[in-house]
């Protein structure tokens, strides 16, 4: 099987679903002239001419505003942002309308749209250009949310997601662009709200998903060398959330640890969290760990950064404490 970088998957997802479709288009800043700021969409233009493949102005709210009017009149939009952050520009239209739509059109409108560009932190950016808004958007019924980890997933979520009829909120990473994985060159796609097993284990259920997740195989290789089985779940879909796939490792493992690149209170890991106890608590030999960033903005400094960020240590340290090490 060939060998292709994340930007590769994401690009090659959208030309594929751009020339099945021809309702389907591509819009934000610098996604067309300039191949998109991460290279995500380089020769879409070329191939596609620049009334699907379009260049906007620094305006989120405007051209989200474009993306769901176009959604109701028939068109598949995907719409990039350069970063998340930015997407509170724009976010009265993701939660307001492209969320509500369906629901109070009584079905009339559809919504089928893509919302995609990087989250969480990429270094020393700053406060306002490191965060993850997954829980935000999983909070919103409406919105399904995306978080792949590997260019495999990426382009088989992208795929599903292009062509779902509801919005999806499709969340990448820019220190995952140059990621490499093995992609094959036939037709797949992967059915959204599934979590994937990426590693099986026996002592304790890592749930995570995103980049940070390769924090997770760091300590998982290191546990075993202590004689520590990990299991590890990569989400994938944070909404709808494959719950039953956690539920059945927890049951097997009796220990669970949740890793996630995000603020604490009212996290992705809380909700996971509640449902296994809710579901599975007579199977629980420990209490759930949960692993976060520091309650705080992120900083700038590259030494304060490294201590706000979740890292293998830090699982290690969580898995050991639930298996009582």
């Amino acid at each position: 099987m060939r060998t292709i970088q994340f930007r590769e998957a994401v690009a090659e997802a959208m030309s594929e679903e751009m020339r099945r479709d021809e309702s389907v288009y591509l819009m934000g800043e610098e996604v067309a002239e300039y191949n998109g700021a991460y290279k995500a969409s380089k020769g879409m233009l070329d191939e596609f001419g620049p009334k699907r493949v379009i260049d906007t102005p620094i305006a989120e709210l405007g051209f989200a505003g474009i993306a769901v009017g176009s959604a109701m009149n028939g068109c598949r939009p995907i719409v990039e942002f350069m970063t998340f952050n930015f997407s509170l520009v724009g976010i009265d239209q993701i939660i307001n309308n492209a969320a509500k739509m369906r629901q109070m059109s009584a079905g009339q409108f559809p919504m089928p749209m893509v919302f995609r560009g990087p989250t969480a932190s990429a270094g020393q950016l700053g406060a306002t250009h490191s965060q993850a808004f997954e829980n935000w958007y999983a909070n919103t019924p409406g919105l399904k949310v995306v978080v792949p980890s590997t260019p495999y997933d990426a382009k088989g979520l992208l795929k599903s997601a292009i062509r779902d009829n509801d919005p999806v909120i499709f969340m990448e990473s820019e220190q995952m662009y140059g990621d490499k994985g093995e992609v094959p060159e036939e037709e797949y796609t992967i059915p959204l709200g599934v979590a994937d097993v990426k590693r099986e284990g026996t002592d304790v259920t890592i749930v995570s998903f995103g980049k940070i997740i390769k924090e997770a195989f760091i300590a998982a290789d290191e546990l075993a060398k202590d004689g520590i089985s990990c299991e590890i779940i990569d989400l994938r879909t944070v909404r709808p959330m494959d719950y039953d796939t956690i539920i059945n490792s927890v049951k097997k493992t009796n220990r669970l640890v949740v890793l996630e690149e995000a603020w604490p209170f009212a996290s992705v890991a809380s909700e996971v969290t509640y449902m296994v106890q809710e579901r599975a608590f007579d199977y629980l030999d420990a209490p759930i760990q949960r692993i976060t960033t520091a309650d705080t903005p992120a900083p700038y400094s590259p030494t304060l950064l490294k201590e706000w960020l979740p890292n293998a240590d830090d699982v290690i340290k969580a898995v050991k404490k639930v298996t009582y090490k």
